[in-house]
């Protein structure tokens, strides 16, 4: 009786057994890996790029080339004098004539803001109008938005000497309203930075808004000009000598610094733990990524097929590694990944079969062999 039993659930396994290879005959010519439908159609559309020395040494070089070559328009070492513009207020002084130097005669728009500016210790000031103008006793209105100090200072006395012989005069800026640059991001205090007569470089915009946050990614800096946009990576800025501080803004400049966790990189598939590591100011290589998500799974996941997908147009781009090869170790510490790229390890075949299978007949394979383990 016992040996029919065996007889019949041996039978039945090797009947299980033919239908699993018949099924995974059909499935695994047009499925290799058990991951989510997005994936796998990056895997289909893309191009496949083995990673090999050459190509870590290629992506290096492009990498140290890269990002300088427009950011380095912006640093000067001479930022130039301040030129006054809309909404500044001067105080003008004119020696030996007090009169010329209390700010209440002129437009209404002076009166207004020598009311509203009233400084105690001195005078009061003239508001650079929308149209840059002031209007000065005797002058009339003059035009000084554009000009600096010095250069105002100049034309106020030529139109002065009409009515005063060699006119001695003061004049310079009390309020700085003119110039604005506008600060977002993972800062303590973000928020409207007004430019004065000292040029304003991008690393005292960061310290007059408190400083950088332990989240903040140096290496993605924002920098909107006129429409453009420039990314610095201020490490590696430092890095190749180049100094910040010489990296001078301008007027309705946008800075933002964004977040680490703007620049996540995704790990998924046979893994021991697949999870979204953030960069490290904007770098992160092949190895530690595995690395922080628990390495490959030594039971189902498959060396030879680690995948790197990363975006781009109009398809992805699809790197490739076999970690088999010994000296893929060293090519995964040196291969550098980019802002959310995706790395999927596949499963091995076997894996892919057994999980087909127990999708289709599930609890019969292990029914089976235990009734095939059973002794008669």
């Amino acid at each position: 009786m016992k040996m029919k039993i065996f007889q019949g659930s041996l039978l039945q396994l090797l009947r299980i057994i033919s239908l699993m290879l018949l099924l995974s005959a059909c499935a695994g010519g047009t499925r290799r890996h058990d991951a989510n439908d997005s994936t796998n159609a990056a895997l289909a559309k893309a191009e496949l790029t083995f990673i090999t020395p050459d190509i870590v040494q290629r992506q290096t070089l492009a990498n140290n080339q890269r990002s300088n070559t427009e950011v380095v328009q912006l640093f000067t070492k001479h930022a130039g004098s301040y030129k006054l513009g809309n909404g500044d207020i001067l105080s003008i002084v004119v020696w030996g004539h007090s009169e010329l130097t209390t700010g209440s005669v002129g437009s209404d728009d002076n009166r207004a803001a020598s009311t509203a500016n009233t400084d105690f210790s001195g005078p009061a000031g003239f508001v650079i109008d929308d149209r840059g103008m002031i209007t000065y006793p005797f002058v009339g209105e003059i035009k000084l938005e554009g000009l600096t100090v010095e250069q105002a200072r100049a034309a106020l006395a030529e139109k002065l000497t009409r009515y005063i012989r060699k006119p001695n005069i003061v004049l310079r800026v009390r309020s700085f309203r003119s110039k604005r640059i506008y600060v977002d991001g993972e800062l303590k205090t973000p928020g409207l930075l007004t430019i004065d007569d000292i040029p304003m470089s991008l690393v005292e915009a960061i310290n007059r808004s408190g400083g950088l946050l332990p989240t903040a990614d140096q290496s993605q800096i924002k920098l909107t000009r006129q429409g453009t946009t420039y990314v610095i990576d201020l490490p590696e800025l430092m890095k190749k000598g180049l100094n910040p501080t010489q990296l001078m803004l301008a007027n309705g400049d946008v800075l933002r610094v964004p977040s680490r966790d703007e620049s996540l990189v995704f790990v998924s598939g046979e893994v021991n733990s697949p999870r979204a590591i953030p960069m490290h100011d904007g770098r992160l290589s092949l190895s530690e990524a595995l690395g922080a998500s628990g390495g490959i799974n030594p039971i189902s996941g498959d060396p030879g097929q680690v995948y790197v997908i990363r975006k781009a147009e109009p398809n992805a781009q699809v790197y490739l590694l076999n970690a088999r090869d010994p000296s893929a170790f060293a090519m995964a510490e040196q291969f550098m990944l980019a802002p959310k790229d995706v790395i999927f390890v596949a499963a091995t075949p076997l894996t892919n079969w057994h999980r087909t299978i127990s999708n289709l007949l599930p609890g019969a394979l292990s029914s089976a062999v235990g009734a095939v383990g059973t002794k008669p």
